[in-house]
């Protein structure tokens, strides 16, 4: 690919990232319209749905009849979530549940 052929395809990239960004602040930036229902609703639901998805993504792989039994998944999940019911700050408690799991397999399993 050529520097010229580069340079398009970042714009575009820039373009339709910045539109999906940008466009529902531009579609509901008048002060007395307020977003749809239904957008509230998934405003609402999305995030613990997909926090669902991601955990269910990060343990389909965990075997409990083989090597560790999923110890060290148990443990970097029971980190995480003491680690927000005490911070309540997500970077802490994905970054603090990371870390413990990495050092879990890497130092003791």
């Amino acid at each position: 690919m050529s520097g010229v052929q580069f340079g398009i395809t970042i714009a575009a990239c820039t373009a339709a990232t910045m539109l999906t960004r940008f466009l529902p602040f531009l579609i509901f930036s008048s002060k007395d319209q307020q977003p749809p229902e239904v957008v509230r609703y998934l405003g609402r639901v999305l995030p613990a749905a997909i926090f669902g998805m991601l955990i269910i993504y990060c343990l389909k792989g965990v075997s409990v009849f083989t090597g560790s039994h999923g110890i060290p998944e148990a443990i970097a999940i029971g980190v995480t979530i003491a680690l927000h019911k005490w911070k309540h700050e997500t970077l802490v408690s994905i970054a603090g549940g990371t870390l413990c799991y990495v050092l879990l397999v890497q130092l003791v399993f």
